[in-house]
């Protein structure tokens, strides 16, 4: 579920340059039986030195194709001085799981990130391979560098009198962005909603990077093609038209209308496949043709309603201008994880190494620590029995402090821990809620931008109140306030899957999480068998830490909160 960002450089390496690849593949294998596959690219990498590959991320699932092109790129720091190992993995979705391992494989190729930059125009096609006795067909990578320009358009069109495609209905429309590469051909670089059953119809406002559009070129063509969406992927071209950044930028102070005109289009005239998009060899934007009709005009038009540009903003903005982040800890005290005597139970510490939960603890907090100023955490656990009345808590203070349940940096949470393993008794059952409830009550007293709460819950085993955590998590997402779970033991943990948004938006009685606020990750899959313990657990902070600045940055946005200036030194 992770989507880390790039890998670490060997020591000594000076900050990258910024490389985007842009993926699709051609002739895949055909798994579905009453339809084609529907294909996903898993990027793998390997650290330097290191010879495990490590999921660096996904592209979208497309539909109902052997040709895709997928809309999400991979964004990667390249390094000159070093060989950058890259797997794409392709898998059909055919299950709601989201596990990879259980999607059926079909077919994966290394490359080195140097070979697609070094290659002619910086594309590169690679036959896939891994299925005995079977043609995978070939993956193509685009490289290109991107720019460091960090602003960001918002803009919305609508359209009118478009041709009308369906035989028993008007046309379902949509547009695809293309921006145009240096040698003539294109790469796209957006796609809108579909708007169902009209000839005159009109977008949600999207917002895109400028780089993506046009890569800092402001004269660079960008080229957008006009679709009639059809459910078999076989959608109808309707039409097309070419501007530019500086064109589009004129919509802020006037109206823009674009005629939009049939002819010899990007890719030639098949219509991609659901989702899918003109390839990524050679293309060159064909001059206009007119239609054989006489009366020919146009095939409607579009027009751009409004554009808009601001700065995009970095999580190191929001730091240095003073935003704190507050780490909150929740343990399981279920008795699931066995007795704490017993070497056996998870809550185990020998004398020559941590237990599970104390080594999650300590190398997830010992990074976020450094953005917290008091270095006081407040830390809980869950699922006890408490003395002296045995009574069930699932939100004890560690400290046994109900006043002050913070603990002095992250020796003192271990120190309370390591306390209340001797003093409570494991029980159950397994709820998140309150904690979560808890820490979103605080989150909720200060929303302006100054406070980020970070709640990290180790557990592990399946929720009992899944139901009202998930309640709890759609109200969350609102507030200024992440959630990481990180799961130990041997358990599937498929519930915590579900609660991690990456695929699904997490939903509750109708309504659905304003943004994804909760990365999961299984420890297991961080336990060096080599016995690296200290190379492990830094793994493993990158990989729970890796999605909090989008997420920080995602509450910023949606609520329009600026950085602040940072104080004069």
């Amino acid at each position: 579920m992770a989507s880390p960002g790039a890998l670490e450089p060997a020591a000594g390496s000076v900050p990258g340059t910024k490389v985007e690849l842009t993926v699709s593949c051609r002739n895949l294998l055909d798994m579905d039986t009453f339809s084609k596959s529907d294909p996903v690219v898993v990027l793998f990498m390997q650290g330097s030195g290191s010879s495990e590959w490590k999921e660096f991320g996904r592209t979208e699932v497309i539909d109902n194709t052997l040709n895709p092109d997928f809309v999400r790129k991979f964004v990667l720091d390249y390094y000159f001085e070093e060989k950058q190992n890259l797997r794409f993995d392709v898998y059909n979705v055919d299950s709601k799981s989201c596990s990879i391992l259980k999607q059926d494989f079909l077919g994966q190729a290394f490359v080195a990130l140097g070979e697609v930059i070094g290659s002619q125009r910086g594309r590169l096609e690679r036959a896939l391979t891994g299925v005995p006795g079977k043609r995978c067909g070939t993956i193509l990578l685009l490289a290109e560098e991107l720019s460091n320009c960090r602003d960001i358009v918002t803009m919305q069109l609508c359209a009118n009198k478009l041709d009308k495609k369906d035989f028993f209905g008007k046309s379902d429309p949509f547009l695809v962005f293309y921006r145009s590469n240096e040698d003539g051909t294109f790469t796209i670089c957006h796609k809108t909603e579909v708007v169902k059953n009209t000839l005159n119809p009109v977008w949600q406002p999207f917002t895109i990077p400028v780089r993506a559009l046009c890569n800092g070129d402001y004269d660079r063509t960008v080229k957008i093609d006009v679709y009639d969406w059809d459910r078999d992927g076989s959608h109808d071209f309707i039409g097309e038209f070419a501007t530019s950044y500086r064109e589009l930028s004129r919509a802020q102070s006037q109206f823009t209308v674009y005629e939009v005109r049939r002819g010899a289009r990007l890719g030639g005239r098949g219509a991609p496949h659901a989702g899918a998009d003109p390839p990524l060899r050679p293309q060159v934007l064909n001059p206009r043709k007119k239609c054989k009709k006489k009366k020919y005009v146009n095939s409607g038009t579009v027009t751009l309603l409004s554009f808009s540009v601001e700065s995009e903003f970095t999580f190191v903005d929001y730091i240095r201008g003073g935003t704190q982040l507050n780490f909150t800890v929740a343990i399981d005290f279920t008795a699931s994880n066995g007795m704490p005597s017993q070497p056996t139970s998870l809550h185990y510490a020998s004398p020559y190494q941590l237990s599970a939960y104390a080594l999650a603890l300590k190398a997830v907090g010992e990074i976020i620590q450094d953005y917290d100023s008091d270095k006081l955490f407040p830390a809980y656990g869950f699922g006890a029995k408490l003395p002296p009345d045995g009574k069930i808590s699932h939100q004890f203070p560690l400290n046994n402090n109900a006043d002050n349940p913070s603990c002095a940096g992250i020796e003192g949470v271990l120190e309370s821990y390591l306390q209340s393993l001797r003093t409570v008794q494991l029980y159950g059952p397994t709820n998140f809620a309150p904690v979560i409830n808890q820490v979103a009550g605080a989150a909720a007293q200060v929303t302006d931008g100054s406070q980020y709460h970070v709640l990290l819950i180790i557990t592990d085993g399946v929720i009992s109140d899944m139901l009202q955590t998930k309640e709890a998590i759609v109200t969350a997402s609102a507030l200024p306030m992440s959630i990481i779970i990180v799961g130990v033991g041997p358990a599937e943990f498929e519930a915590m899957e579900e609660l991690d948004g990456d695929e699904v938006r997490v939903s509750s009685r109708g309504r659905y999480a304003e943004r994804d606020i909760v990365q999961f990750v299984p420890f297991r899959d961080y336990v060096d068998d080599s016995g690296n313990q200290v190379l492990s657990m830094a793994r493993l902070a990158k990989d729970v830490l890796a999605e909090i600045p989008e997420q920080l940055l995602s509450y910023m946005k949606t609520h329009d909160i600026k950085p602040r200036r940072a104080d004069p030194q």
